[in-house]
C-alpha cells in the first residue's frame, strides 16, 4: 500500500500553491512535512485528502488513480490544528460517530472505540464530555475520532500547534507510538524542525510550495541537499558567510581561516557560501581549531537557560543560541567562535557542496 504524487501541481487563479511534486510515501511510514508557514503544507495536504484536485499530474493510493475520486470514497482521516470534537457528546460517541455514519453494526463499533480509546489511553475518559478534558485529552479524542475508521492514510496539520508546551510534549511522544499500532502512512505537518527531529520517519521540506529534499528525517537534516533545505531544516534558520576554498585553506575573510581537510579536502578550489547553525556559534573559544568572528551585537534575548544573540557580521545577519545567561549591552563589539567541523559549504548554486565533517561522521556511523 503506498500513496504515489506523480507530478502533482496546484495553481488558484493563476498564483502557484504547489509546483509538480513527485512523491511516494510507502504503508507504515511516518512522513513530515516541515516548512514555514505558507511553504505549501497544507496545500499538499488537501491533495492528498482529495479535498482539492490538482491542476496537473495524476494521484495513486494503493495502485488505483484516485485523481478525481471525491475525499468521502478515500480511505482518508485528517485532524486539524484546530481539534474538533462535539461538546454535546461523550468520548465514547465522538469516537463512535463516523463509524455510525458508516452504518457499522453495534458490535463492531463498541469494539473499534474501545480498541481505539485503549491505544490513545483514553478510556477512563469515554464517559466525559470534551469540555471536560484537557486540552491534550481533547486532541487526543480528534485523533481517536480520525483513527477508529481504520483509514489507511491520517493526515496531521500541525496538530499540537493550539496547544501549550507541557501538553505537545506529551503527544509528541505519544503519537510515534499511535502510529506504530495503527500501521497506516501518518503525514504530519510541521513548522517546527525539533519536532520533525522527534517523529522521526521520512521528512519533506518545503519552501514556496517546492519540495525541496524529501528522505530520512536524519539525513535530510545532517545533509540537506541545498541552502533552502538548510535554512527550513534550522531553527532559528541557518546562518551564512561566503568564503574561499585555496589549497589546503578555507578563507572567511579578514583574519578567519581554517584547514580544508575532511569533506572541505576533495572540493574544487573556488567560492562557497559557509552554512552553520545557531547552537554552533559560542562566545568562548572551546576547540583548537575553532575559529574567530568579530561582530557587532544587535540585541539579546534571554530564554532562561539559554541566550540569543542577534549579531551583525558585515552585510550578513546571524543567530548565536548559546547556553548560560549572558546579559550583553546592545551595540558592542563581540567575538563569537565557530568549530569548522560544524560548517557546510554550499556551491554558487546553493547545492551543497560538503557536509559538515560531524554530519558526514553520523551519517557514516548511521549506515
Amino acid at each position: 500500500m503506498a500513496l504515489e504524487l506523480q507530478g502533482v501541481s496546484r495553481s488558484v487563479e493563476g498564483r502557484v500553491h504547489i509546483h509538480p511534486t513527485t512523491l511516494t510515501l510507502q504503508k507504515g511510514t511516518m512522513n513530515v512535512l516541515l516548512g514555514p508557514t505558507l511553504s505549501g503544507k497544507t496545500s499538499l495536504m488537501r491533495l492528498m485528502a482529495g479535498l482539492d484536485v490538482p491542476t496537473s499530474g495524476r494521484i495513486h493510493w494503493n495502485g488505483k488513480d484516485v485523481t478525481g475520486m471525491r475525499v468521502q470514497d478515500r480511505g482518508v482521516a485528517m485532524v486539524y490544528q484546530q481539534f474538533i470534537n462535539y461538546p454535546g457528546l461523550t468520548v465514547y460517541e465522538n469516537i463512535a460517530s463516523p463509524l455510525r455514519i458508516m452504518g457499522r453494526d453495534a458490535k463492531a463499533i463498541d469494539k473499534a472505540v474501545r480498541d481505539t480509546a485503549e491505544m490513545l489511553r483514553l478510556t477512563p475518559m469515554l464517559t466525559r464530555k470534551p469540555l471536560e478534558l484537557s486540552g491534550g485529552q481533547q486532541q487526543r479524542c480528534a485523533l481517536a475520532r480520525a483513527l477508529v475508521k481504520g483509514a489507511g492514510l491520517v493526515l496531521l496539520d500541525e496538530p499540537l500547534a493550539n496547544l501549550d508546551y507541557k501538553l505537545r510534549e506529551e503527544l509528541r511522544i505519544e503519537i510515534p507510538r499511535i502510529f506504530e499500532a495503527s500501521g497506516a502512512i501518518f503525514v504530519y505537518a510541521t513548522t517546527e524542525p525539533e519536532e520533525a527531529l522527534l517523529l522521526g520517519g521520512h521528512t519533506a521540506a518545503l519552501h514556496e510550495g517546492r519540495v525541496t529534499q524529501f528522505g530520512p528525517t536524519p539525513q535530510v537534516y545532517r545533509q540537506p541537499a541545498d541552502a533552502i533545505t538548510a535554512r527550513v531544516f534550522s531553527d532559528p534558520p541557518m546562518n551564512f558567510v561566503s568564503c574561499v576554498k585555496e589549497g589546503h585553506r578555507i578563507n572567511f575573510g579578514d583574519t578567519a581561516n581554517a584547514p580544508a581537510d575532511g569533506p572541505f579536502a576533495s572540493i574544487p578550489d573556488g567560492r562557497y557560501r559557509a552554512g552553520f547553525r545557531a547552537n554552533h556559534l559560542e562566545l568562548n573559544k572551546h576547540s583548537g581549531t575553532a575559529v574567530e568572528f568579530r561582530c557587532t551585537l544587535a540585541v539579546t534575548e534571554i530564554t532562561g537557560s539559554e541566550t540569543f544573540l542577534h549579531l551583525h557580521h558585515g552585510q550578513e545577519r546571524w543567530v548565536g543560541l548559546v547556553h548560560g545567561v549572558h546579559d550583553l549591552e546592545s551595540g558592542a563589539e563581540v567575538s563569537v567562535w565557530l568549530d569548522p567541523a560544524h560548517v557546510y559549504l554550499f556551491d554558487s548554486q546553493d547545492r551543497l557542496a560538503a557536509p559538515a565533517a560531524y554530519a558526514a561522521q553520523d551519517m557514516q556511523g548511521a549506515a
